[in-house]
């Protein structure tokens, strides 16, 4: 080792690394130095240059990146030690060189593993198999020979009887007390059967997880009522009483959801007669008031575009704003154009009186937005032919653009937004129960049906699930086809979208006071459900308050809201929420994201909790509000107006942290672990309330015509005349852009075409290339005249394969998964709000965040860096 540091290649090896520490890591003389030195102790003792530590780094030092890719931190020392532990007990290493100690212990847990996974995988296929190998046993066979045998009457007094002995059983089951012990061996005892039965294909599965989580709610709202509310104390019955209602709230919400939602229909189209002459007449008509015409036009030319015998199709403008550009817009296309002496009754109104200027058999009703597929009448008419006592058939109301949780939150496209969990699932489930309702667009429906119930319903702001109901009542049938046959705007600002749902919000509690479908004639038990649970949804915003402020009582007042033990606390509630939180994942899964319809109520709750309270006792109060469509966001801007309630229950609770923290060192100590609870719910609040800070973060939209993603096969024409092939990546009213199949040298501002098929025809459309990198062409249309608009929309946003794709994007629900996500974004929400806030305030809360991001820094990564260090070695 002495003649290591004698020899003039050390002394002259020893100044490079000096200087390199001083030069390009900008360390001080003294930091360089120590630097110095433990490079030169590594390489003498580590031999970093030998095989072995290649080896190493090579399988270790992806886990590494992140602290290696970044200058150094005085407290690295204590992330690279916490990194390392993670990769030594948690990461399985190679074969070839690794310790002894460590291949023995991934063996014996491979071996635990494997024998876990074969009895799994055993007890599913018992599971799959039962039905088939239970039928073949000598009972089976003696059973059903004897319920041959039996009446009819004698049948049903049996299936009465065994129906009365499983609801006392589940009664006795529910209503039960357990010991602590047993309680923990029955919650352990489900959860296990639910883990082992969620994956089984079918709806077997789906029952099976239904039927676990009913019993474990039922268990604790039977729990919460009996055992948990503190009648001696008035502060303690207040506010426990206050939570209880919100939590039999969510629990009948919970029970109705799953009986809307366990068998969607998954209702296929009906095939219309080959025979054009005996299909219907149709009057396809498009209510508008006070949008642009650049919004309105693109319905009209899809419309325009209808695979429909043209004598049987009449498009007609209702236009309540009576504008002249509209009239004149109406005659140059070719279509009717019907205006009103007066505004009554909003859009039901206006729909009403073109209801008597027209005479089609059928209504297709659009809102102004809203461009259909050319295929849309096809898809939906064959089910009225097929059955004369339908109504309605209802399509989803799919959005190209994205809404402002998609926009503010960066989302767009990657998950389910707002809508897709009703359009994709609840309606789907409504059909089962003939109860999927008019949503007032993208619908079809008979003439005779709505005269004879009087038109479209005009008592209430929502005239559209109003108008459904009142048929459903008059013995019709409503059906739900579950494909995207026509796609329109989102909302552009949170104001805009909070202000339409206040609109739903009232007017379905004003269906509820004046028209209750719990009550009166008509209607089957399961569509008087599916319409009341449609209802309760959107008195959801006082139980969310509750809900976001409830702990505070605790930790402020020192009111118990649960006048339980901590420990029969964490046994009944875990339980109760994981199995909701399971179930509705594996239901709602490919259509909403867990935890995400946290943020989504949370927005809403403060706004929709007044309108739908003064419903409740004021019925006829409240106006129709048109929801504006098609504007920008010119400038990024903070929503204060929006987001104030969030912000001061975000304080809110905070401060209750705060109190927390207090209780914990002050008070006594048999409430440690209920301070605990308390906090750690009160931080989950204030995750919620961060991602709701964070979508009132208005973000830029600037953009006139929103670009659609596509994957549609087309033609690049060159001003020489040479045609390329290439696949339409992406499309807008102003341009396109196209990846194409062979390599060629196209210069930005080339004159080119774009060919674009509908059926057997072919259109061009000119413009200039606005992007060109290397097969990836940006095309900016020159502008186009009213026919290549017409040609350009049917062959787009028009086609009957524009939207089928919509859900291919989404990656799987993964609960855990959704949990760190929203804790991100109520991180990111603090983050948007600390850029907005004044001095000191921003100082005062980025000094937060940044404390709160170096805790977080100590965290191991989970995953290594994606890409290789091979040439770190």
């Amino acid at each position: 080792m002495a003649s290591f540091f004698l020899t003039s290649r050390a002394v002259q090896g020893l100044a490079a690394i000096h200087r390199e520490a001083c030069d390009e890591r900008k360390m001080g003389a003294w930091t360089a130095s120590a630097y110095t030195v433990l490079v030169i102790l590594a390489r003498v003792f580590l031999r970093l240059e030998g095989p072995a530590w290649r080896r190493v780094r090579v399988e270790y030092g992806p886990w590494f990146h992140h602290l290696s890719s970044r200058p150094y931190k005085p407290a690295d020392p204590l992330r690279y030690v916490l990194q390392a532990a993670w990769v030594l007990f948690t990461v399985p290493p190679h074969e070839q060189g690794a310790p002894f100690w460590r291949l023995s212990a991934r063996a014996a847990w491979r071996g635990c593993a494997a024998r876990l996974l074969a009895l799994r995988g055993r007890f599913i296929a018992q599971l799959r198999q039962a039905p088939e190998e239970l039928r073949e046993t000598p009972l089976a066979r003696n059973a059903e020979k004897t319920l041959g045998s039996m009446s009819g009457n004698a049948r049903r007094v049996l299936y009465a009887a065994l129906a009365c002995l499983a609801a006392a059983l589940t009664v006795l089951l529910v209503t039960q007390p357990f010991t602590l012990f047993a309680q923990f061996l029955f919650v352990v005892l489900l959860w296990g059967l639910a883990m082992a039965v969620r994956r089984i294909p079918g709806q077997f599965s789906t029952f099976m997880l239904i039927v676990l989580s009913l019993t474990v709610s039922c268990r604790y709202i039977w729990w919460r009522y009996t055992s948990t509310l503190n009648m001696r104390d008035t502060m303690d019955l207040v506010f426990g009483a206050l939570l209880l209602a919100a939590e039999t709230y969510s629990w009948i919400v919970l029970v109705l959801g799953y009986v809307q939602t366990a068998m969607p229909l998954k209702r296929p189209p009906a095939e219309l007669p080959k025979d054009t002459a005996s299909w219907p007449t149709v009057d396809l008509m498009i209510p508008t008031y006070n949008e642009d015409l650049s919004v309105v036009a693109p319905t009209v030319y899809a419309a325009l575009g209808m695979d429909w015998p043209k004598d049987k199709l009449r498009i007609h403008l209702l236009d309540d704003g009576r504008r002249e550009a509209f009239r004149a817009f109406a005659e140059e296309v070719g279509i009717h154009y019907i205006i009103r002496p007066d505004g009554r009754h909003a859009k039901a109104g206006n729909l009403n009186h073109a209801l008597g200027k027209t005479d089609g058999e059928l209504i297709a009703i659009f809102d102004c937005d809203h461009i259909p597929t050319r295929s849309f009448l096809q898809m939906t008419v064959g089910w009225f032919l097929r059955d004369p006592k339908l109504a309605l058939v209802q399509t989803p109301h799919h959005f190209f653009s994205p809404d402002p949780f998609e926009r503010n939150l960066g989302h767009f496209g990657t998950q389910p937004n707002e809508n897709t969990l009703f359009y994709g699932l609840v309606q789907d489930g409504n059909d089962l129960w003939n109860a999927a309702f008019f949503c007032g667009s993208c619908a079809v429906l008979r003439r005779t049906a709505l005269e004879s119930i009087g038109g479209f319903a005009v008592e209430t702001v929502t005239e559209d699930a109003h108008t459904a109901l009142r048929l459903h009542r008059h013995g019709y049938n409503s059906a739900y086809l579950r494909i995207p046959q026509a796609a329109g705007l989102a909302t552009e600002s949170l104001s805009a979208h909070i202000g339409q749902r206040i609109r739903w919000a009232r007017g379905m509690v004003q269906i509820f006071r004046t028209d209750n479908p719990m009550f009166g004639k008509g209607l089957s038990l399961f569509q008087r459900l599916c319409y009341v649970n449609a209802m309760l949804h959107f008195l959801s915003g006082i139980p969310r308050i509750i809900y976001l402020t409830a702990p505070l009582a605790f930790l402020l007042a020192h009111a118990y809201i649960v006048y339980a033990p901590a420990v029969a606390i964490l046994l009944n509630v875990v339980p109760h929420m994981v199995h909701a939180g399971l179930t509705n994942a594996h239901t709602q899964g490919p259509y909403r994201r867990t935890f995400w319809g946290e943020i989504y109520e949370t927005v809403l709750a403060w706004y929709i909790a007044r309108p739908t309270t003064v419903a409740l006792f004021a019925p006829r109060k409240g106006s129709f509000n048109v929801t504006a469509k098609g504007g920008l966001v010119e400038q990024q801007y903070f929503d204060w107006s929006i987001s104030h309630p969030y912000v001061w229950l975000a304080l809110a609770n905070l401060a209750g942290l705060g109190f927390g923290v207090w209780r914990l060192a002050t008070g006594p100590t048999h409430e440690i672990l209920t301070v605990l609870i308390t906090m750690a719910w009160v931080l989950y609040n204030l995750v919620i309330l961060g991602g709701a800070i964070a979508v009132a973060a208005e973000v830029r939209q600037i953009r006139q015509s929103h670009r659609v993603p596509a994957s549609l096969p087309a033609h690049l024409q060159l001003a020489d005349g040479h045609v390329f092939p290439a696949v339409l990546t992406d499309f807008s009213g102003g341009g396109a852009g196209l990846t194409l199949k062979s390599h060629r040298r196209i210069g930005r501002g080339d004159a080119v075409n774009l060919l674009l098929a509908r059926g057997e025809q072919r259109f061009s459309f000119p413009g200039k290339v606005g992007r060109s990198i290397g097969n990836s062409i940006g095309i900016e249309f020159d502008p186009m005249t009213q026919k290549q608009q017409i040609d350009f929309v049917q062959c787009t946003f028009a086609r009957a394969d524009s939207w089928l794709a919509w859900q291919d994007r989404f990656t799987p629900d993964r609960p855990l998964h959704g949990l760190r996500d929203i804790v991100i974004m109520g991180f990111g929400g603090y983050k948007r709000l600390a850029e907005h806030l004044p001095f000191p305030l921003s100082a005062v809360l980025n000094g937060a965040i940044e404390l709160v991001n170096w805790t977080i820094s100590f965290l191991p990564r989970r995953r290594p860096a994606t890409h290789s260090l091979n040439h770190m070695v």
